[in-house]
């Protein structure tokens, strides 16, 4: 049965390709990755990645916030003071009240690059970590989502998701059912996971992580290409006659197939995707636009792929759009929601960057360049380690009648 669908009333995003929606609108348009050679703290790897610039530079010092200094939250914060976002925020905050007010976040690893450090300063003969360390307020997988509601000023039911690389996803859904149950009439919903030495070093211990830009779909991919990001939506019951980008529907599963390999023939994929057609009242045929998982490795895609075949056939539109930010691992969901929301409102579907070749054992329509066209209906997908699936629907109210 279809769901009451909600409103994007604001939303923001920042990642490898620049801050706020205007940078990602440029470098999609215009085909301009964000990806560079790895050269992050003193990783040593052979492979590339998707950082945000300045970070380093931008301390949270001074004030209620200086507890909260880290990568992650420099990023978190940083997205909050783009698009006009907590300004949106506070025009909700008036209209419904702090208290009514929710915020969702999704992400991986959250400040894990402060412990990181931490350890690496540990007293070499007590082995005790620096007094300076702060668990709680950066490593904490609660510590954005504290930073960004107390940043703005709500006081809402509050939560972080984290199941891999569809945690910002599914941090949608939580919202959805948080709102439609009476716990709060808006959700600040979004994501954010930066680069940490934990990531890059695990994912190139898998075997994972490619010595060149990531292929999606390629005949050659090898792997993906690790990014960082951060992202946020203001979401809102829709009234009947708005005009503006619906969150449609949504569609969970989780495979338990194993813990990093997806289901070789996609089929907890197949069901999120099935689940968020259902949810939105829209077919198969409806969807003029998905962005893939296209993570670049050579299963993730293959099985992906059987699942698009089995949900839409070959003729639906889709493509990968990691070629230009990289793998944002728990902000991988919320930042390829913002482009399924700028493709709508900007006509156009982005193609799959690096990606001269399509592997010709794959079927699914994946268009390697970009195709302009008014668009009605998007769907993202999110998949993450252990089998946690999430497909986000998008799309105008007319778009299901």
């Amino acid at each position: 049965m279809p769901i009451q669908p909600l409103a994007i009333s604001a939303c923001t995003v920042t990642n490898a390709l620049g801050r706020g929606l205007a940078a990602s609108l440029a470098a999609l348009e215009s085909g301009v990755s964000g990806l560079r050679r790895c050269d992050f703290e003193d990783a040593t790897l052979n492979t590339w990645i998707g950082p945000v610039a300045g970070l380093e530079q931008e301390a949270l010092t001074g004030g209620p916030f200086a507890a909260f200094d880290c990568r992650n939250n420099r990023l978190a914060r940083v997205a909050l003071e783009q698009d006009g976002f907590s300004a949106a925020v506070r025009q909700a905050r008036a209209r419904y009240g702090s208290e009514r007010i929710g915020v969702f976040l999704g992400s991986s690893t959250s400040g894990i690059r402060a412990t990181e450090i931490a350890y690496c300063e540990r007293d070499p003969v007590t082995g005790s970590l620096p007094v300076s360390f702060d668990y709680q307020h950066t490593h904490n997988l609660f510590s954005a989502t504290d930073l960004i509601r107390r940043w703005l000023g709500v006081t809402g039911p509050a939560l972080t998701v984290s199941t891999a690389c569809s945690s910002s996803a599914k941090a949608f859904a939580v919202a959805h059912r948080q709102i439609q149950a009476g716990f709060c009439d808006a959700a600040v919903v979004g994501g954010v996971d930066s680069l940490c030495l934990t990531t890059l070093y695990g994912f190139n211990a898998l075997r994972l992580a490619s010595t060149e830009p990531c292929q999606p779909w390629g005949v050659g991919r090898d792997g993906l290409s690790i990014g960082e990001g951060a992202g946020l939506t203001l979401l809102e019951r829709a009234e009947p006659d708005d005009d503006r980008v619906l969150l449609l529907g949504y569609g969970e599963s989780s495979d338990a197939y194993h813990m990093t390999a997806a289901h070789p023939e996609g089929a907890g994929a197949a069901l999120a995707m099935q689940q968020a057609l259902a949810r939105g009242g829209v077919t198969p045929e409806q969807v003029d636009y998905i962005n893939l998982h296209g993570t670049a490795t050579p299963l993730n895609d293959a099985a992906e792929d059987r699942a698009v075949l089995r949900v839409f056939g070959p003729g639906t539109p889709c493509s990968s759009t990691k070629g230009w930010t990289g793998h944002t691992l728990g902000a991988a969901g919320i930042t390829e929601a913002v482009f399924a929301w700028l493709a709508l409102e900007h006509g156009f579907m982005p193609g799959t960057l690096n990606t001269r070749q399509l592997d010709p054992a794959l079927g699914a329509g994946v268009i390697l360049d970009n195709q302009e066209g008014p668009l009605r209906t998007a769907l993202s997908n999110s998949f993450g380690f252990g089998g946690t699936n999430c497909s986000l629907l998008f799309g105008r109210r007319a778009a299901g009648t």
